[in-house]
């Protein structure tokens, strides 16, 4: 795996020079940490890009430390024997991934729990693991921390859920500000005597007073962090068919969430749980969670809402990134991880790239990045087998573990890819996603797939240039000017690609040799 030759000379351009190379993000390649909540103890291991991790390792086991708290003032006996079993696991998972050292945090539970501190104790002395005992706002900044790795630059409100707690923080500029904590876990709710009716208007009297404290802020994106919001968006999901299951990303409107707790409320809780493949322990607390997020919006206003996946262990890996790092765009730089892990000639996706961009020349820089993304994961699957290749590069796209990318978005980038593999696009199993774009989106992605089936054919090496591409969208001309070095490659295949890209286009195609 090796960078062009010339690599301090590149012009990177808009994206920057890769980083995932660097010795700051190369320390940050494989990174453990271990979350310990009120409801979960999880594991999580990241590896890879480090601006846009992938789960290497990812295990979760529903202790409910949180479960009675309230009348008892202790942690849940049993959830602590089943908490600390699951961290000596993890301890011992860590030490055979040679991971040298775990991050630890406990969150609402412990920290509420007049046995806390001997937990925390408990824990040093079995396993040797520091558990470090965060407050609320500090878990409101760590979370939304972790909605930053996903979206460099946001703004809005971040609502984070746990069992026993839930947080706001509002972002500005991809900066955390304002923070409240607050006794709104389901696991807490689930504890007040008086049935639904009381549950209602204390969830009412405590969301005003947040609102309050977050100087009554209304009208903002709203991203949602927690098991329970994701639960939630999951049903959202059940009950409007939607086509594509990846949660992070996910959008939902005021209406949805109240035709969703609607939904909730009427359906049998094992047979949704089932359909939706929710946990039992986690189904349970989503009737609850359901009534807070009613609130939340009815008191918040959102524009619009956005489900996280990424919240408090993400935002521990955020802590540690340097500022050149945060600032990336973490779908750029997982796609150029995967073309210099996967691509049989890494570094051709950026030439391939600045070849077919002046077929966009209205592109705004949303847009381009798909572009890039698409001109990076171009020959990744090329181990697949080749009647399968276009399903499994379409696969990859709307699937993998991207951050930065919309749903439509996943959809567009994976048709792209498809397109560079096959012509044979309608009637295939992936038809009702295609549903998610428009025919505009449609056509450009055929485009961009026909342009990079063309580039493919006219590899040179890592860093040079086999030609260009000028479009004249008055004249509907399309011309492809090859250097001499690149003639010899330009066969009955390559002729036969580029036509097809000028009919794609309702373009008049013409080649030109440089002398």
């Amino acid at each position: 795996m090796t960078q062009p030759s010339n690599v301090e000379t590149i012009d990177w351009g808009p994206f920057g020079r890769p980083l995932f190379e660097d010795a700051a993000a190369k320390g940050l390649s494989r990174v453990g940490v271990i979350d310990v909540g009120s409801n979960s103890v999880r594991l999580v291991v990241f590896d890879g890009a480090a601006r846009s991790p992938a789960y290497f390792y990812n295990e979760k086991i529903m202790c409910a430390l949180g479960a009675g708290l309230t009348q008892t003032g202790h942690l849940n006996p049993k959830g602590r024997l089943r908490a600390l079993s699951a961290i000596r696991r993890f301890a011992a998972l860590a030490e055979g991934m040679g991971i040298p050292t775990l991050t630890a945090v406990a969150t609402a539970a412990v920290r509420e729990a007049s046995d806390g501190k001997d937990f925390q104790d408990h824990v040093l002395r079995e396993t040797g693991i520091k558990l470090w005992i965060i407050d609320g706002k500090e878990e409101a900044r760590l979370s939304a921390q972790g909605v930053l790795l996903g979206w460099p630059g946001s703004y809005g409100l971040v609502c984070d859920i746990g069992g026993s707690s839930m947080e706001l923080a509002d972002l500005a500029e991809g900066r955390v500000g304002r923070r409240v904590t607050s006794a709104l876990g389901p696991l807490k709710l689930r504890e007040i005597k008086g049935g639904k009716k009381a549950v209602k208007a204390h969830v009412r009297e405590v969301m005003a007073k947040l609102h309050d404290d977050m100087d009554n802020v209304t009208g903002m994106r709203l991203f949602l962090v927690g098991g329970s919001w994701r639960a939630i968006a999951r049903v959202d999901m059940e009950r409007r068919s939607y086509p594509l299951t990846v949660l992070h990303e996910y959008r939902m409107t005021a209406r949805q969430i109240s035709k969703t707790a609607e939904y909730i409320r009427k359906s049998n809780l094992q047979d949704l749980r089932s359909r939706c493949n929710i946990s039992d322990s986690r189904m349970s607390l989503v009737p609850l969670a359901s009534i807070v997020l009613k609130e939340l919006i009815r008191t918040f206003k959102p524009k619009d809402v956005a489900v996280s996946s990424y919240g408090i262990r993400e935002g521990m890996l955020y802590e540690q990134m340097p500022r050149e790092l945060r600032e990336r765009d973490p779908l750029i730089e997982a796609c150029r991880f995967a073309e210099a892990k996967d691509a049989r000639l890494p570094g051709f996706g950026r030439v391939l790239y600045d070849f077919v961009k002046p077929l966009f020349p209205r592109a705004n820089w949303q847009r381009k990045r798909i572009i890039k993304a698409a001109c990076l994961l171009h020959d990744v699957s090329w181990r697949a087998h080749p009647d399968y290749r276009a399903e499994v590069t379409f696969d990859n796209a709307t699937r993998a573990n991207l951050g930065g990318l919309k749903h439509y978005e996943r959809v567009l980038l994976g048709l792209a890819l498809m397109n560079r593999y096959t012509s044979k696009i309608s009637n295939s199993r992936f038809d009702p996603l295609f549903e998610m774009l428009d025919e505009g989106q449609i056509k450009e992605a055929e485009i961009l797939g026909r342009a990079m089936r063309l580039g493919a054919m006219l590899w040179l090496t890592a860093d040079e240039e086999p030609g260009t591409l000028k479009w004249k969208p008055k004249s509907r001309e399309l011309t492809l000017r090859l250097t001499q070095h690149a003639r010899p490659l330009f066969g009955e295949v390559a002729e036969a690609r580029f036509a097809a890209l000028a009919t794609a286009m309702g373009a008049t195609g013409n080649v030109k040799f440089t002398k």
